[in-house]
């Protein structure tokens, strides 16, 4: 493993991409990639149980799968590395306990995702695990009601809010191609903490797209890469503003008429699908979107090269109620396409 330029790392020897598990709520299943998800959910609440806990098992769910799909008991796994949005990361540590695995738990709000695969890369290149679990959950209703009000109160929202994504994706990372998907991970740009003084907690889109913005255009000069080395660079949980707000932070560097660049927020909700406004956000959208559409996409070899830059907004209960502003922050992973005669 070694550092290029000021932010990004690259893996020496990439670990690879054993496989994904991904489980979704009642509207994302409905949305345009939900026949692609592994559990779709017709409801967001599990039985009686709470939003909470709902989510808890979202994140089991997604664990089983990726285990099943990979022919793995959970005592094969080395590690699991993940996070999510609710305070003191309680999906993350209640959900998965009954693995009984270690456990690292982060915090980079919705940009949780990439923080996870670059850990749990680090450990896998590095010897300290030979199978790590990498994932995050989210779900709109504990979201809404731990950052800003409960949906049974009933606040109208603005156009530029976002909609909590409701499920859980995660991935297993090994040492060895044997068993693996054809894809490897061979770049991470870590992000700095970017704040441009938005302050709404409606405005998320906003507040991220300098974080993106700047881990992008980091990544391209720490690699000596372009846009054009990637057929897909997707960032997180933008929305159709935060978007249109990046396009603009990046054409002002110089990177214009970007054709492969999305956003996995736009990608997982029909525009006219009720309530999602600008689009998807929460700590499951990148990596629901990620392992499902995009992974797919490179499978089938579609893509050779993807970029995701799962992107945070870093606001808390406390931090909104005392008027802070929201700064972002954006960590990037690249994905590579292992080719069969590289297996050979």
């Amino acid at each position: 493993m070694s550092k290029l330029g000021a932010q990004t790392w690259e893996f020496q020897r990439p670990p690879v991409l054993i496989s994904t598990g991904t489980v979704a709520g009642k509207l994302e299943s409905e949305g345009p990639i939900g026949h692609l998800f592994d559990v779709k959910h017709s409801s967001d609440r599990v039985e009686n149980l709470t939003w909470e806990q709902s989510e808890q098992v979202f994140f089991q769910e997604a664990v089983h799968v990726a285990l099943q799909k990979a022919n793995l008991l959970p005592q094969q796994v080395d590690v699991m590395v993940g996070g999510d949005l609710s305070a003191q990361l309680t999906s993350s540590y209640l959900g998965l306990k009954q693995f009984s695995v270690p456990i690292l738990g982060v915090y980079s709000a919705c940009a949780s995702i990439c923080e996870s695969l670059f850990l749990a890369s680090f450990l896998v290149e590095n010897g300290f695990a030979k199978v790590a679990v990498a994932g995050t959950s989210s779900h709109t209703s504990a979201a809404e009601r731990q950052f800003r009000y409960p949906t049974e109160y009933g606040v109208q929202k603005p156009p530029t809010a976002q909609r909590t994504v409701t499920g859980s994706g995660v991935a297993i990372l090994g040492d060895s191609p044997a068993a693996a998907l054809p894809i490897r991970i061979t770049h991470a740009t870590v992000g700095k903490v970017m704040d441009y003084g938005i302050s709404n907690p409606w405005e998320m889109g906003a507040a991220m797209a300098p974080a993106a913005a700047h881990t992008l255009t980091t990544h391209f000069k720490d690699t000596g890469r372009s846009p054009a080395d990637y057929d897909c660079i997707a960032t997180g949980d933008l929305g159709h503003i935060g978007h249109q707000i990046l396009r603009k932070l990046l054409a002002d560097e110089g990177y214009t008429h970007l054709t492969q660049l999305t956003d996995c927020g736009i990608l997982i909700f029909d525009p006219n699908q009720p309530e999602v406004f600008s689009g998807g956000s929460g700590g499951a959208c990148c990596s629901l979107v990620t392992f499902s559409h995009l992974i797919d996409r490179m499978i089938d070899g579609q893509y050779k090269r993807l970029l995701i830059s799962a992107t945070g907004a870093l606001l808390s209960t406390i931090s909104a109620q005392q008027h802070e502003t929201i700064p972002g922050i954006s960590h990037a992973i690249a994905f590579e396409r292992i080719e069969e005669e590289e297996l050979k």
